[in-house]
């Protein structure tokens, strides 16, 4: 009987991170477990007595450090590469005699974990799924045709015998396999940051927010803006802004005729009325950034922020819980808060705040 638990992807390198996120946001749920995990394996399994209870109690978009959030089905070892199939299908009919309340799921991926040893299972994880979805339509398993409004069976093979079956809300999940929005590079892009802001964008505003949010002629600042990667996105998107730091900006957002650059110290420089938006990404201690966040909107000097948080090499779980209970508390004023881990982050979060 395979214990019940949630299976949650994230960035090689940040199990501990996750394991302490999971530990204690589920323990003030009412949902205490233990994580298991390994270094630079890129998931955590954390152990609890109702995973589908606690994935209700721990919503995805609320978590920072979990590209992707799944309830885990059955964990199976030692499969055979001539038939890993009817295993598959045996462990489903197991669990579904359990009380799995699905009649049939509405999409199937089929993924491996964002590592060194997880990479090289992609051409398998391609291959099993176009032979896997089949077998499991014959078997009433998996809807006709793809179902979004049905709940989604995760296959992540952990190696070419170790494969988990999970399963995950569409509403209540990455809506993207292994839990990484597909970006490409802009040629245009004066930096490969240009990245960071665009899934920032993405992830943590929903289609609706988007629309309402990131508008034309919108006024912006971008501190520590050079060489102008964020500041060419919010360009992009249609507003005008202006772009604080020291350094040089490439050529071409000067030229646009959108963007103000005034060579001066994101850390000093405050705007002379309230702006629709400000982002940050410069390189200071997060405690520090957290702090000038802060009075940016207890001065109420912007609307809505998007800003990095560059976290220490050792206790990042407390050093996130601290920095963002202390930017909420220095702001004097309530705050809708969402940060998140991107999949083009390295050692940082990013953080979107605006007043509720």
């Amino acid at each position: 009987m395979t214990d019940s638990a949630l299976f949650c992807l994230c960035r090689a390198g940040f199990e501990p991170e996750l394991a302490a996120e999971l530990s204690e946001r589920a323990a003030r749920a009412g949902h205490p477990g233990y994580a298991r995990t390994q270094r630079n394996s890129g998931y955590v399994e954390f152990v609890l007595e109702d995973a589908a209870a606690a994935s209700r109690a721990l919503p995805w978009s609320a978590l920072i450090f979990a590209r992707q959030k799944l309830v885990r089905l059955a964990d199976l070892r030692g499969l055979d590469p001539s038939d890993r199939i009817a295993p598959m299908l045996a462990a489903l009919d197991a669990v579904g005699g359990a009380g799995l309340n699905v009649s049939s799921f509405g999409e199937l991926w089929v993924e491996h974990p964002d590592s060194d040893e997880g990479k090289p299972l992609a051409g398998l994880a391609r291959s099993f799924g176009n032979a896997l979805r089949p077998a499991l339509r014959k078997a009433g398993w998996l809807s006709k045709h793809d179902d979004p409004s049905r709940p989604r069976l995760h296959v992540v093979f952990l190696a070419g015998d170790h494969a988990v079956l999970a399963m995950s809300e569409p509403l209540d999940s990455a809506p993207w396999p292994l839990g990484i929005p597909r970006l490409k590079m802009h040629p245009d892009a004066p930096s490969r940051s240009a990245l960071k802001l665009e899934e920032a964008l993405l992830t943590l505003l929903d289609p609706e927010e988007r629309e309402r949010r990131v508008r034309d002629n919108m006024q912006a600042a971008d501190l520590g803006a050079a060489p102008g990667g964020w500041t060419w996105v919010l360009m992009r998107n249609g507003m005008k802004v202006t772009s604080v730091d020291n350094g040089p900006l490439r050529q071409a957002l000067l030229d646009s005729g959108r963007v103000d650059h005034l060579r001066a110290d994101g850390f000093t420089w405050q705007p002379k009325r309230t702006l629709d938006w400000m982002v940050c990404d410069m390189v200071e201690s997060p405690a520090r950034v957290a702090e000038r966040m802060a009075t940016w909107f207890r001065e109420n000097w912007c609307r809505q922020a998007i800003f990095n948080l560059k976290l220490p090499m050792k206790k990042r779980w407390e050093e996130t819980r601290i920095c963002l209970e202390a930017f909420e508390h220095q702001a004097h004023r309530p705050l809708i808060v969402r940060a998140r881990q991107l999949y083009h982050d390295r050692e940082e979060i990013t953080v979107f705040a605006t007043p509720r």
